[in-house]
């Protein structure tokens, strides 16, 4: 491990992300004591602005958006000490250069460089930091999503940073992989000897995903429109998590063997059709309805116009290798639903041979499930087969659950924000929770087929009412195969 970046440059300092997340995770850092002494904090975005204004913004932004108890004047004052600001917009060289006499003296001891910007200016920044002679061996590049809006966009992306930096200079955001119950997934499958025997087609019926959001579009509607929940959640979160549930035992934690597997999982993703998106997959777009008792407007509403953009999607993936022949992936995810939840189910299938009675009937008997709910709380939760207590002459059975509530179980321990670890991992890094480009391509190919699918089979929204878990069809998609969605 190298010793960690020095200096810190954000671009998109100003923007909505900078101030409810980055700014707030850098001040945490340092409140833990987990940044050098003598660390800088350079933001960057197109507005003119003095350092001391641009301080007293950052300041106003962790007051408001920091816990009550996190916030300390004193760290904040050591934090504002290392803060400065310089206005650079793409192209303009004079302000490129003012960049580099700010971090003149400090490269060779490392700069990590973040691109809070849209795509469309990854690639300009990247070619002004060059030529203003800010890349060296010991610079790192970090992009958030998205990356592209297909696998040739996405191609043109890459290759606009690419060459410029080297593959292990670049760190592609996934802010899911900074989330520590995603991360307990590889400590659950790898750390414990009773999941990894059973992790696979032999004992695995089914695994679902679910990420609901009881929002809309809360003003990203520039963003959204045209790119729809497919892009938006599933090409990146989901995948991510599906590579996680679904890749084969690394050799070792690093950053090449975890990312080798994960990729190896996404291209045995079977490619769709348009004959079987009609049923394997279900768009849906919300109307008015109520969510957790607010009234609320339809998506065109919000939009001003008609949009075939979905705000919902449910999908059934197969995975084409040896451990994962023959079961089902069902992912959903969507805006307007009744709960903000994130969670993992995998269902296990039933005893081969039930002692209770024939095939179990009457006792209760039913196949065991393993529940990590991500958001908004965080558990591990076992659902095992109990004998309900009593005298009668057959055996009655029911379900119990054994609960590891992360939140309880590390009750001194503060819940971090994702961004934390992930730029933690970029200022000495380590790569392990960032997307490799052979990943974010085969994750770009898989949804290419499912749209290129729905493009050729003309499959359009179907409404649901804001506050349910979707359209109709979704709840089909899953019963059809004897299953049900978790909720």
């Amino acid at each position: 491990m190298t010793d960690p970046s020095a200096t810190f440059l954000l671009f998109g300092a100003t923007g909505d992300l900078a101030r409810r997340m980055i700014f707030p995770s850098l001040y945490n850092l340092l409140s833990d004591g987990l940044l050098p002494d003598d660390f800088l904090i350079i933001g960057s975005a197109r507005t003119e602005m003095e350092d001391d204004a641009f301080r007293a913004e950052i300041d106003a932004a962790l007051r408001q958006f920091l816990p009550a108890d996190r916030y300390d004047a004193e760290v904040a004052a050591r934090f504002a000490a290392m803060i400065q600001y310089q206005a650079v917009e793409a192209g303009n060289a004079g302000q490129f250069a003012a960049l580099a006499d700010r971090i003149d003296g400090r490269l060779e001891r490392g700069l990590s460089v973040y691109l809070s910007t849209p795509p469309s200016l990854f690639a300009p920044t990247a070619q002004g930091l060059s030529d203003a002679g800010l890349i060296t061996p010991h610079t790192r590049i970090a992009m958030e999503k998205p990356i592209g809006k297909d696998l040739a966009s996405s191609k043109q992306v890459n290759d606009g940073i690419g060459h410029l930096f080297a593959e292990d200079q670049i760190f592609r955001v996934d802010h899911y992989l900074g989330k520590e119950t995603v991360q307990n997934l590889l400590a659950l499958r790898f750390g414990n000897v009773m999941f990894e025997p059973l992790w696979n087609t032999t004992a695995i019926d089914h695994v679902q995903i679910t990420v609901g959001e009881t929002v809309g579009l809360e003003g990203r509607v520039s963003y959204y429109d045209g790119v729809g929940a497919l892009r938006d959640m599933v090409q990146n979160h989901m995948l991510q998590i599906l590579s996680i549930i679904a890749m084969e035992p690394p050799a070792r934690m690093d950053p090449t063997a975890v990312r080798d597997e994960k990729v190896k999982a996404l291209r045995s993703l079977r490619p769709m059709t348009a004959e079987t998106v009609k049923t394997h997959s279900v768009r849906g777009q919300y109307t008015p309805g109520a969510v957790q008792g607010q009234i609320v407007t339809g998506y065109a509403d919000e939009l001003g116009q008609p949009s075939d953009t979905e705000t919902f999607v449910a999908l059934k993936a197969y995975i084409d290798n040896w451990r994962w022949q023959g079961v089902p992936f069902y992912l959903r995810t969507g805006k307007r639903m009744p709960a903000r939840q994130s969670e993992i189910v995998i269902q296990f299938k039933p005893v081969r041979h039930s002692i209770f009675g024939r095939d179990g009937h009457g006792t209760g008997l039913e196949p065991n499930t393993l529940v990590i709910r991500l958001q908004p709380e965080e558990y591990i939760r076992l659902i095992i087969m109990s004998k309900r207590p009593g005298l009668e002459r057959q055996v009655k059975l029911d379900e119990v659950t054994l609960d590891v509530s992360l939140t309880a179980a590390f009750a001194g321990q503060r819940r971090r924000i994702a961004y934390e670890r992930l730029i933690l991992d970029l200022l000495a890094g380590d790569a392990t929770l960032f997307v490799r480009r052979d990943e974010v391509e085969a994750q770009w190919t898989w949804i290419d087929s499912i749209i290129d699918g729905w493009k050729e089979a003309n499959v359009k929204p179907a409404a649901y009412s804001s506050g349910n878990w979707g359209p109709s069809s979704a709840i089909a998609l899953i019963e059809r195969d004897g299953a049900s969605w978790h909720e």
